[in-house]
C-alpha cells in the first residue's frame, strides 16, 4: 500500500490519497434489521439510516471522495407494505426539511437520479429546491437514486434515442453514457453495499461496469467513520486493470 501520510483531505484517518476513490456508489442495506433487532418499527430504522447518511456524506467529502451516490428508493421498492412506503415519501420530506441547511452550508451538491413521474409534486418539489439551492456547491456531490433502477436507466435512455430519431449506427456506448441518469458524473470506482447482501440488485447496472465492490456485515445505521475507513482501505489495494494488462506483467510472464 501507499504512504499513509494524513497531510492531505484524501488521506484524512489513515486513507492514501492517491487511491481514494473519486465516485462511491452506496446500498445502504439493513435498516429494517437493525430496528428489528432493537424491538422497534421498521420506520425507525429509516430514520437512524438518513441521520447516518448525513455522517457519511461529510466523511467520505473529508477522505477526498468527490462523488457519492446512494440508492435511497429502488424501482422494486413499491412492491413493500403501503405504510412503509408512505412512511419513506414522508421521510424524505422531513429529511430536506431538517438537513438541507446544513448540508448546502457544508458545501454539497445534491442532485436526484431517478423516474420523478410517479412521485408526488410536494415531493418533486422539494427535490428541485434541494438541487436548486445548493447547485453551485463543489465540495462533494451528493446523488441520491430514488424510484430507479439500473434496467429503468437503460431504457430511458434507449427511449431518448428513438425520440431523437439517432440512427442505430449511432447508438455507441459513449452515445447512452452521456444519456445515463448519472451523466454528469464518473462511472463510480467503488460499490459498497452494507447490511451483509452480497448482490448489486439492479443498482447502476451500465455505471458499475468496472466498479470494485466491497461488501459488509455491517447495518446501514451503524455504517460510520471505521467502516469508511475499512471500505476505502480495501479499495486502495485493488490493482484496477479495466480488462488490459500491465507492460510489467507481461514482461514478467515472458522470463
Amino acid at each position: 500500500m501507499s504512504d499513509l501520510s494524513t497531510s492531505h483531505a484524501g488521506s484524512a484517518r489513515g486513507v492514501a490519497s492517491a487511491s481514494v476513490p473519486r465516485h462511491v456508489a452506496l446500498v445502504m442495506d439493513g435498516n429494517g434489521r437493525w430496528a428489528r433487532q432493537r424491538y422497534m418499527p421498521r420506520f425507525f430504522g429509516h430514520k437512524q439510516g438518513v441521520d447516518a447518511l448525513v455522517r457519511a456524506v461529510n466523511a467520505f467529502a473529508d477522505r477526498g471522495v468527490e462523488y457519492l451516490t446512494v440508492f435511497a428508493f429502488s424501482s422494486e421498492n413499491w412492491k413493500r407494505p403501503s405504510e412503509e412506503v408512505s412512511g419513506l415519501m414522508s421521510l424524505v420530506l422531513v429529511a430536506v426539511s431538517k438537513y438541507l441547511t446544513k448540508l448546502a452550508g457544508d458545501g454539497v451538491r445534491i442532485r436526484i437520479v431517478g423516474d420523478r413521474e410517479t412521485v408526488s409534486d410536494k415531493l418533486r418539489k422539494a427535490w428541485e429546491h434541494a438541487e436548486s439551492l445548493t447547485q453551485h456547491n463543489q465540495r462533494i456531490t451528493l446523488s441520491v437514486a430514488f424510484n430507479y433502477g439500473g434496467r429503468w436507466d437503460v431504457v430511458q435512455a434507449c427511449r431518448r434515442a428513438i425520440e431523437l430519431g439517432v440512427k442505430p449506427e449511432d447508438v455507441d456506448e459513449a452515445w447512452l453514457a452521456r444519456n445515463m441518469a448519472l451523466s454528469f458524473a464518473p462511472d463510480p470506482d467503488l460499490f459498497i453495499r452494507t447490511g451483509g447482501e452480497m448482490r448489486i440488485s439492479n443498482f447502476l447496472l451500465w455505471q458499475a461496469a468496472y466498479s470494485e465492490l466491497f461488501f459488509t456485515e455491517c447495518l446501514w445505521p451503524d455504517f460510520g467513520e471505521a467502516e469508511i475507513d475499512a471500505a476505502l482501505n480495501a479499495y486502495a489495494q485493488r490493482d484496477r486493470r479495466f480488462g488490459m494488462i500491465r507492460p510489467n506483467q507481461v514482461v514478467a510472464e515472458g522470463a
